[in-house]
């Protein structure tokens, strides 16, 4: 009896827990998506001009997918050179390949490379800061033309690391040429729609978000 009891134990509490977890994640994205707001309303912070911030209602995001919510196998490259990564202005951001993440998305496998900027390594709050900017097929349409990033931190041990694409925020060169953002690299395209994350709002909404055209150089 006391095996059978044990049994249905493990049975039914598995999903207890990832019930827990799932209520953790949602309520962790909805955090996020309360600071992005909080952010773009505060004008010490905010990248919108005057006007777009007087009229500033909030983002819109796309719904809270937790399949867009996957744990990756982060591959550690040792020694590699930094390198002048584009941005949208005639800056260049000094970066280096972190390393990969390996995950599976949609069914699709990925393997895309995570970069470790130059300037914040000295910084302790983002000594273990890793830059994850992506492209996908929603961009130009459902989001904003020029890709999205994401913000990832060194795991302190092991080679796990959660990539939650429902934190997928625009550049603030999406909002005013006045910013000069890293471009996107090539290798780093998905090539599946990431319906998840912030969305892009034309310029008949209340964000005016400038064009890729606009920010890619010639």
């Amino acid at each position: 009896m006391k095996r059978l009891s044990h049994l249905l134990l493990c049975i039914f509490t598995v999903p207890v827990f990832a019930q827990i977890d799932s209520v953790d994640a949602i309520a962790d994205i909805e955090s996020f998506q309360r600071e992005q707001n909080e952010k773009f309303r505060d004008p010490d912070q905010s990248p919108l001009g005057p006007r777009a911030l007087s009229v500033f209602q909030g983002h819109d995001f796309f719904p809270i997918d937790l399949d867009y919510r996957v744990e990756a196998q982060l591959i550690v490259t040792e020694g590699t050179p930094f390198f002048d990564m584009k941005t949208t202005t005639s800056r260049v951001a000094t970066e280096r390949v972190y390393g990969f993440v390996a995950f599976t998305l949609k069914g699709k496998d990925f393997r895309l490379p995570v970069y470790q900027s130059k300037d914040l390594i000295g910084m302790p709050e983002y000594a273990d800061y890793l830059f994850f900017p992506f492209t996908d097929l929603t961009n130009g349409n459902q989001a904003y033309g020029g890709g999205r990033y994401l913000d990832l931190r060194i795991p302190k041990e092991g080679d796990r690391i959660t990539i939650d694409f429902n934190k997928a925020y625009n550049p603030y060169c999406a909002y005013s040429p006045r910013f000069s953002c890293p471009i996107v690299p090539a290798e780093n395209d998905m090539g599946i729609e990431i319906l998840a994350g912030v969305m892009y709002r034309d310029e008949s909404s209340h964000i005016v978000v400038v064009t890729e055209r606009e920010i890619m150089p010639e």
